[in-house]
């Protein structure tokens, strides 16, 4: 079980998340939105009191619990699935901060729900998505989330719940006296390979492994990202390429829980930039049905690698904010289908407007959904000069 020390360290963690990650500064008044499920009441309290000290004004919400979800999505009928509270889009226009605390007491409540249904929820709640997206660009607005273990959590990724809280501890530092500044540590460095991979001036990245043989480009005006503060933890360097240039097979060989449903072995095939062919080994009736929720479900929006030197994550958590993570033997890649990251754009992200992001080949969905590839591989970078040079390899980048 996570300690008072273990709770205050993440608590403090999570802060300077939300610090880092705003591109505007943060200050006095600030209004902060704390969700968290039940199981998280106790962090949740931690940072109520924390965020209290600073002079933030924090906003406490509990997400449903499992009987209240699957209710809703089978009782609802569409005006109740559209419908937003009043006022919720004044609050997302006032609000300055988000931290999620992901402790879910069931991940397969909805595996029974028709996902047409859950898709139809999730575009209607677009316009909150947008506002604080747009509000993000401006730096008026951060966020970030973690884990917090739970008995299903453990069980659905096969190990016992000191296991999972292990797991947590070690790739969060909380046995740190000062955690934070092991993350300002790994932050330097990720900054410094990030720096490099800007400079490199990549046409087209060539990603292979045993089961991928995969290119994705990463198009005009972008910039690679990591170690935001967005994830806790977080330690991928990833990319919102232009979805356009993505052609070939990608294998995730990871499992994933998406919306109640567990996934297995997804395979994809990519034609001018849209998945025209998926397999799954299982759940593959679910994504089909996933890619198909809107016009861009089927196109990529990241690409991302982690190097497992940072990463302390070696076992399939069950947790896409750890599994994206994975540190293990080979690191991992991974892709999103769905939505893309506007900062990724080299300019002021607030800058663009719907048609210079379809003119970049920023994809826009609904749906962001990260399947992760944990195979050895080797990614190999052309350039704009045509030189051709591998940045990773086994797990790890080459500099």
């Amino acid at each position: 079980m996570l300690t008072e020390a273990h709770l205050d360290r993440y608590a403090e963690i999570l802060l300077w998340g939300l610090e880092i990650s705003r591109t505007g500064k943060t200050k006095q008044n600030d209004i902060v939105l704390v969700r968290y499920h039940l199981p998280a009441i106790r962090l949740a309290e931690v940072l109520q009191a924390k965020l209290l000290s600073k002079r933030r004004n924090p906003v406490l919400r509990m997400v449903q619990t499992p009987t209240m979800e699957k209710q809703y999505y089978e009782l609802a009928n569409n005006a109740q699935l559209a419908f937003l509270p009043p006022g919720e889009e004044v609050f997302a226009n006032n609000l300055n901060g988000n931290i999620f605390l992901h402790a879910p007491e069931s991940i397969t409540h909805l595996s029974n729900i028709d996902p047409e249904k859950i898709g139809k929820t999730a575009i209607y709640q677009k316009k909150i998505k947008d506002i604080l997206t747009q509000r993000e660009e401006k730096g008026l607005f951060s966020w970030t989330l973690c884990a917090y273990p739970t008995k299903t959590l453990a069980k659905h990724a096969n190990l016992s719940l000191t296991e999972y809280e292990k797991q947590i501890i070690n790739s969060c530092f909380l046995n740190s006296r000062n955690p934070v500044s092991l993350w300002k540590e790994i932050f330097t460095q990720i900054n410094s390979i990030k720096k490099w991979l800007n400079s490199l001036k990549i046409q087209e990245l060539h990603i292979q492994s045993q089961h991928t043989d995969l290119v994705v480009t990463p198009g005009k005006n972008r910039k690679w990202l990591g170690l935001s503060g967005h994830n806790i933890p977080s330690f991928e360097i990833f990319m919102s390429p232009d979805w356009r240039g993505t052609t070939g097979k990608y294998y995730a060989d990871q499992p994933s829980f998406r919306n109640g449903n567990y996934v297995k072995g997804i395979w994809i095939e990519f034609q001018k930039g849209k998945a025209v062919k998926v397999q799954a080994e299982k759940g593959e009736s679910f994504v089909q049905k996933q890619f198909a929720i809107d016009k861009g479900a089927n196109r990529i929006g990241e690409f991302s690698l982690t190097d497992t030197r940072f990463s302390k994550i070696n076992q399939f958590m069950a947790n896409t904010l750890f599994d994206e993570n994975y540190g293990g033997k080979y690191g991992n890649c991974h892709i999103a289908l769905g939505s893309s990251y506007s900062n990724s754009f080299t300019g002021d992200p607030s800058s663009l407007t719907k048609a210079m992001k379809i003119q970049l080949g920023f994809n826009d969905s609904a749906l962001h959904w990260d399947i992760v590839n944990t195979e050895k591989k080797q990614v190999i970078a052309k350039l704009s000069s045509g030189k051709k040079m591998i940045i990773y390899e086994n797990g790890r980048f080459i500099k």
